[in-house]
This record gives C-alpha cells, sequence and structure tokens, in this order.
C-alpha cells in the first residue's frame, strides 16, 4: 500500500509522517509513506481544472493538479491520499468538505482522508502531554493546565509560552522566523506522540478515519489483457 502525505509545511509534514507512520504499525501493515510538505495553505484556484501558476507552491494552490496526477499514476493501485492541514479561521466544516469535494472529483480512484488541526498542528502536539514533557521536561505546568484543548486561542503561542523560556521574544518576532521554532518543536514533540493517547478531538478524527481505511483496503479490479 503506497500513502501519500500533502502537508501544508515542514512541522505539520514531520507530525503527521510519524503519526502515520506508528498507526500502519499498529495495525501491522507495511506502507510505503511518502510525505510532501508545502509553503502555506493558500487557497483553491479559480479555475480548479486549470494548469496551476508556474510558481504556485501552497498546498491549495495545487490540490486539484495534485489529485489528477495522483489518480493518474496510482489508479491501479491500493493507494491512500492525506491532505492534512491548519483549519486556522476557517470554518472547519466548510474547509474539510472542499478539501473532500476536490479530492473526490479530481482523484476519484483513489481513497482520501482529510486531517485537519483544530485549530494549528500544535493542537494535535498539545493532545498529547506526556510527550509534551517528555520532550520539554520543564515545561510550564500552568500553561498547559490552562490550554482547552481544539480551542480557537492561538495554539501555537500556547505551546511556545509552555516550553521556551524567551517566549515573549519569540512570539514578538512572528513569521516567517517562527517556522523554525514550529519545526523544532514538532521533530522534538513528535517523537514520543503516541497515537492512542491523544486526546485531540481533531486527531482522534484523523486517527480513525486511517484505521478504518488501513483495515479496510480497497480492492483493485484490472482490466484483462490478451
Amino acid at each position: 500500500m503506497v500513502i501519500e502525505i500533502l502537508a501544508e509545511d515542514k512541522s505539520g509534514s514531520v507530525v503527521v509522517k510519524r503519526a502515520v507512520e506508528r498507526i500502519c504499525d499498529r495495525e501491522k501493515m507495511s506502507c510505503e509513506i511518502n510525505v510532501r510538505p508545502h509553503r502555506g495553505c493558500g487557497s483553491f484556484p479559480p479555475d480548479m481544472n486549470a494548469k496551476p501558476p508556474k510558481f504556485a507552491s501552497a498546498l491549495l494552490d495545487l490540490l486539484p493538479a495534485k489529485c489528477r496526477a495522483y489518480n493518474e499514476i496510482y489508479r491501479d493501485q491500493d493507494m491512500i491520499l492525506i491532505v492534512v492541514m491548519d483549519s486556522d479561521d476557517h470554518d472547519p466544516t466548510h474547509l474539510r468538505n472542499s478539501i473532500y469535494n476536490c479530492a473526490s472529483r479530481y482523484a476519484p480512484d483513489l481513497r482520501n482522508i482529510v486531517g485537519l488541526c483544530t485549530e494549528e498542528v500544535e493542537a494535535w502536539m498539545l493532545g498529547d502531554r506526556r510527550a509534551v514533557l517528555d520532550a520539554y521536561p520543564d515545561a510550564d505546568m500552568s500553561v498547559l493546565d490552562s490550554y482547552d484543548q481544539d480551542s480557537v486561542c492561538g495554539t501555537w503561542e500556547v505551546l511556545c509560552r509552555a516550553v521556551s523560556d524567551n517566549a515573549d521574544d519569540i512570539i514578538e518576532i512572528g513569521y516567517p522566523a517562527i517556522g523554525h521554532y514550529k519545526a523544532r518543536w514538532a521533530e522534538e514533540i513528535s517523537r514520543y506522540m503516541i497515537p492512542a493517547d491523544n486526546i485531540s478531538p481533531s486527531y482522534i478524527t484523523f486517527k480513525y478515519a486511517l484505521e478504518t481505511a488501513l483495515r479496510n483496503p480497497r480492492p483493485i479490479y484490472r482490466k484483462r489483457t490478451f
């Protein structure tokens, strides 16, 4: 089985790849797992059937074209396409449906799974407190205790305040420099994350969808050649 992961950025790709690897191991499934990080979320193109602009690099900008390509390449294989991104300030239900509709339209022969982090991928990290503490034993427990799981509250800032001594300075720097810190937190915390222990509702939804797909492989019908 082949699993292709389209992620919004580097930090998200690290967290998702390790999650998928561990879920596959638990399900005793041998899979080829490829992760493709992008430069941000972007937006769906006005003409979904058009070729993407030359320098397009964001996930949603490229999603229709990538779905068409994957469908052409993998239509005769058991392949799962995973799209993972932050919901940010989008309506999660609307965004999830839009991604599913795109994948269903342009990759009709493939199974697809949407992992929507509410509000940011840091919510999935904060959903496994033991992993946070294993990576950062001196984390500020008062900050962790005050976090309302999967709330829209500036999630990366919460994680920053929990694990960084100079959080105010880092937060003031903002983007794009913050990407370096987010990637480091993702690398260190995801090393300890255990899918079964995560309490993030959006993470659990993703985990359940992947487990279901792994337990029910799609039959492949090939045309006979004589």
